[in-house]
């Protein structure tokens, strides 16, 4: 049973820092990877994270904190990542940690930039990881209303289903509740595509469109979900329920969504470089548009808005021509 075995925590940024909480109000201790060991110190002092989701309180003395992966890694047998997706590769780099008799979850809503896989496929392949032992947990889940104890749904995705109802019983209390699937492949590429709808939505709100036609752009956004999932990997999925259209629909029109946030501040006038150093914070679709296009010059399926978001990132085409053209494509 993963209750019983010894749950190590890969990160340290906002969602990180909720899986903290969320995990210590059910295990009696934690594995904690920190980098920076002056951040380490500081959290065995003071029982908060400096720089991410502050408020957040812990007890150290039922935290083991760590910054060396391989260690962390030897003395834990279920791995949870949340880490930004483009973060990934480069931190593993150079170490032998040895991770395919160990249970990988990915808490990351992204892909690897230039590799173009999934968190589960670069784990498989690299890592030689069976998908058997990986989960993947998604779902509508801002950390910042985690961290206030706003009720929220995740979705754990296994392949194995009584490693998805291990995995939820790590995560539901009372103001999580947790929904368990098989869909590893449609969870993260959904995941992956909402953080681009996401942006587009931010670009579109900072140019001056309204409820209306965002109500019509993100309703367009999970077809388009749909239309990816049923060409690149067809099979019964609900696309209307809170791992798919749920989670689109937080990262497209909540507060929190850094995304969103991104695509506000293009569509504002911003360059992507100034979005960047302005946000301070890694903005998951920025890298996504890119790997998402590249995947569908194979596939050539029809995606309008995540083109769109591409010419606009990467082309240096204006926002508000390109959001123009867009605007005469849905419907």
């Amino acid at each position: 049973m993963v209750e019983e075995k010894k749950i190590a925590l890969i990160g340290s940024g906002s969602w990180a820092t909720a899986l903290a909480k969320i995990l210590l109000l059910n295990s009696g201790r934690l594995n904690w990877f920190v980098r920076n060991p002056v951040t380490i110190e500081y959290m065995q002092q003071s029982g908060h994270n400096p720089k991410y989701l502050s408020s957040v309180t812990f007890d150290p003395g039922r935290i083991d904190f760590y910054n060396d992966l391989e260690k962390i890694v030897e003395d834990s047998s279920v791995i949870i990542f949340a880490v930004p997706s483009a973060f990934l590769k480069d931190m593993l780099a150079g170490t032998n940690i040895r991770l395919e008799d160990r249970m990988v979850v990915s808490a990351i809503k992204g892909i690897i930039p230039g590799d173009n896989h999934t968190i589960a496929e670069f784990f498989n392949r690299r890592y030689n990881v069976p998908y058997e032992n990986i989960g993947i947990i998604t779902g509508p889940c801002h950390a910042e209303e985690v961290a206030l104890e706003r009720l929220s749904y995740l979705t754990i995705a296994s392949k194995t289903e009584n490693q998805a109802k291990n995995l939820a019983s790590l995560l539901e209390n009372h103001f999580i509740r947790t929904v368990i699937s098989k869909d590893i492949y449609g969870t993260e590429y959904a995941a992956v595509l909402k953080n681009i709808f996401s942006i587009a939505a931010g670009v579109c709100h900072g140019l001056g469109y309204g409820d209306n036609f965002q109500a019509v752009l993100v309703s367009n956004a999970i077809r388009e979900i749909k239309r990816f999932l049923d060409n690149t990997w067809p099979g019964k999925r609900a696309i209307n329920s809170s791992a798919y259209l749920g989670d689109l629909l937080v990262t497209a029109y909540s507060q929190f969504s850094r995304n969103r946030s991104f695509g506000v501040m293009i569509g504002k006038g911003y360059s992507v470089r100034a979005a960047m150093i302005e946000m301070n914070m890694v903005a998951e679709g920025y890298h996504a548009t890119r790997c998402i296009w590249e995947i569908n010059k194979k596939h050539n399926i029809n995606l309008p808005i995540t083109d769109t978001v591409y010419n606009i990132l990467y082309e240096g085409i204006s926002p508000a021509i390109e959001i123009r053209l867009l605007t005469e494509k849905l419907a």
